[in-house]
């Protein structure tokens, strides 16, 4: 694909530096439950040889937001939120060796140092020195620009030109595409297997999509929402709407009683693992990406051990994944830009929370 002649490129349009500190840089930071504001905040410089500064392109809302947004996960007042974007490299520290100024960049939903024992083996998000974009002290991704620590390794470098309706999936690789894949990668999905993914949300949706990728024979998506049902179908699931209470003995009917080869469980509550766990088949795996919310979290053990279901997962190692992934976002062969309903711009981004939160909306994209 190549970059349109009649228009400024996302290069063209985002690679002068000096704009950044020329103007006040905006932000958006949260001050309490519901309370969401697009607010000047100080321009980020570099503190550190192995930063980078990043002018962010196109950001996300995420659904995991939404819980320091109900006040469920603590905030600072002013805290700036926000930890999916990409965007264009505007300046680099002297020890930054594979970056340049201009670079279209991901950035996956943590930074780490990429030098030690835990990411050496593909474990970024339990680096000893990694952190998230939005917490105490650090830049969050819906801004317009962010301070990025061990650079290298923690971005990775679009390496080919192409037509801007590409960025929205390249944005996906930062969190929701590549949790997807994470999850079915922890449920062990190998070609042939039936794999059935709990839950509607975006992750869910990705990981269908990341099933599908690693050779399901069948992918079944239990959600509860219509047009969500629509685009998991459009991703090649079989859907279902999960309101019964024998909803599981529904599912499970769909395999003769077996129940499913590999689960995927994408929404984070007990319930949602305790479903999850009753679907998989005797041997089964269930791969659980939901962040973890609500209630006590506790499962039947006792069915683990006697029908040897095993359980895997946790927050997903996004830097890992990225390369192995962005091939084929790049040539389209992997799309997950569906899982975006609605884009605003990032004074609408207040709104765009309530929405969320209301299920009007599925995922925001925030275009700067």
């Amino acid at each position: 694909m190549t970059e349109r002649a009649d228009r400024p490129t996302y290069r063209e349009r985002h690679i002068d530096a000096k704009s950044v500190k020329e103007k006040k840089v905006q932000a958006v930071t949260i001050h309490g439950i519901r309370d969401i504001r697009v607010e000047e905040v100080p321009d980020p410089e570099l503190r550190d040889p192995q930063d980078a500064l990043v002018q962010v392109t196109h950001a996300a809302i995420c659904g995991s937001d939404l819980w320091a947004y109900r006040g469920v996960s603590p905030r600072e007042p002013g805290q700036r939120i926000g930890h999916e974007f990409i965007g264009v490299v505007t300046e680099i520290g002297r020890d930054v060796q594979h970056l340049r100024r201009g670079d279209l960049v991901i950035a996956p939903f943590m930074w780490s140092d990429g030098e030690c024992r835990q990411c050496r083996a593909g474990w970024h998000t339990s680096c000893a020195q990694s952190g998230a974009w939005g917490q105490p002290g650090a830049d969050g991704g819906q801004g317009e620009a962010v301070r990025v620590p061990f650079a290298d390794a923690t971005l990775v470098r679009v390496p080919a030109t192409m037509d801007d309706a590409v960025l929205p999936a390249l944005l996906t690789l930062a969190d929701v595409l590549s949790t997807g894949h994470h999850g079915a990668l922890a449920s062990g999905v190998t070609p042939g297997d039936h794999v059935i993914v709990v839950g509607d949300g975006a992750v869910g949706l990705c990981g269908v999509l990341a099933a599908r990728r690693l050779g399901a024979e069948r992918v079944v998506l239990l959600g509860h929402h219509t047009e969500r049902i629509e685009i998991a179908r459009r991703f090649g699931a079989e859907t279902y709407i999960g309101r019964s209470d024998s909803v599981v003995e529904e599912m499970r009917e769909l395999t003769h009683g077996h129940g499913f080869d590999r689960v995927v469980e994408a929404v984070g509550t007990a319930q949602s693992l305790r479903t999850a766990i009753s679907l998989a088949a005797d041997g089964g795996t269930v791969g659980f990406v939901g962040v973890p919310h609500g209630g006590d979290g506790s499962v039947d053990l006792r069915q683990m051990f006697y029908r040897n279901v095993a359980v895997r997962g946790g927050v997903a190692p996004v830097r890992a994944y990225i390369p192995d992934l962005l091939s084929d976002v790049l040539t389209g062969e992997l799309d997950a830009a569906a899982v975006f309903d609605h884009t605003i711009a990032l004074d609408g981004v207040p709104r765009a929370y309530a929405k969320m939160e209301q299920r009007e909306v599925l995922k925001a994209l925030i275009r700067f």
